[in-house]
């Protein structure tokens, strides 16, 4: 059985394999058991490298080693595979996270703050902004962005949107609000984002938009991330973000956000309104 180079492209992603890994395990999923001798004839894999590559997919669970001689290897069923390899990397990130974890009251952190707190200093203000690509990569400093907030969070986003909210940020936004941080957040509300609505209604400030299409956020007045595309014509890898630390340009957003904040319906009032329609 020949699999597509498609196939072997999503194997190694998925299961982060080399090309010889990939051959290997599946001539051998194909056989159920083999000697190391066959699946390099069969996989078309130098006999030099079939051994380290058996070695490596025994130890990572991807086969057994069938004693005997000769010595031969035995198929795991996909199933178990995965969960092999899902196992393998939550232990693998749970023992990084701890390592991190032991950074963040040693001396390697603070020489890392000093260096950073000296970089900054030297760093004129107008200097203080950067373009983020990937919508993860946006979320990720959105996040960093919102935990330092003091004073405020105002929102302006999608339907859409609202759901990422939810689901990467309520946390987040449930920890400033319990420091006294305000949060408002400006979006249409719709049968599609009603369940991130509800949720979002005993944290923050939300109020209904129709005819605003815009996505952006600002922090304390001073730190304004902004998308440049409507994320119904970009693909979520690039969909493109601005972020400026700017206090002038904050504060006139910020102005601009409670101007139009004012004429904005109760978020509780259309969350009703959509919930009745929808049953």
């Amino acid at each position: 059985m020949v699999l597509e180079e498609k196939t072997i492209s999503k194997l190694r992603e998925h299961f982060d394999l080399n090309l010889y890994e990939v051959k290997i395990w599946t001539t051998l999923l194909s056989r159920g058991i083999s000697t190391a001798g066959e699946l390099s004839d069969i996989a078309n894999v130098p006999r030099s490298r079939t051994y380290d590559v058996l070695e490596s997919l025994e130890r990572r669970g991807f086969v057994v080693m069938n004693l005997g001689k000769p010595i031969r290897y035995l198929a795991i069923p996909p199933e178990e595979v995965i969960e092999r390899v899902k196992k393998n990397y939550k232990l693998q990130i749970n023992e990084k996270a701890k390592e991190l974890e032991t950074l963040m009251d040693s001396d390697v952190l603070k020489e890392l703050q000093g260096l950073y707190e000296k970089g900054i200093e030297m760093i004129d203000p107008s200097e203080l902004s950067g373009a983020l690509r990937g919508r993860h990569n946006l979320h990720d400093h959105l996040d960093l962005m919102i935990k330092d907030a003091t004073r405020s969070v105002c929102i302006m986003t999608s339907s859409a949107e609202l759901n990422r909210i939810a689901e990467f940020h309520l946390m987040t936004l449930k920890d400033v609000r319990s420091k006294g941080v305000e949060v408002k957040i400006a979006t249409p509300i719709t049968k599609e984002n009603l369940e991130s609505a509800k949720s979002l209604i005993g944290v923050a400030q939300i109020r209904n938009v129709e005819h605003i299409k815009a996505r952006f956020y600002i922090i304390d007045g001073e730190e304004v991330l902004f998308m440049l595309l409507p994320e119904t014509e970009v693909h979520p890898t690039y969909d493109t973000g601005i972020w400026v630390h700017s206090p002038f340009f904050g504060s006139a957003l910020e102005d601009l956000f409670e101007h139009a904040w004012e004429h904005l319906d109760e978020g509780q009032t259309v969350i009703n309104k959509v919930s009745l329609k929808g049953s």
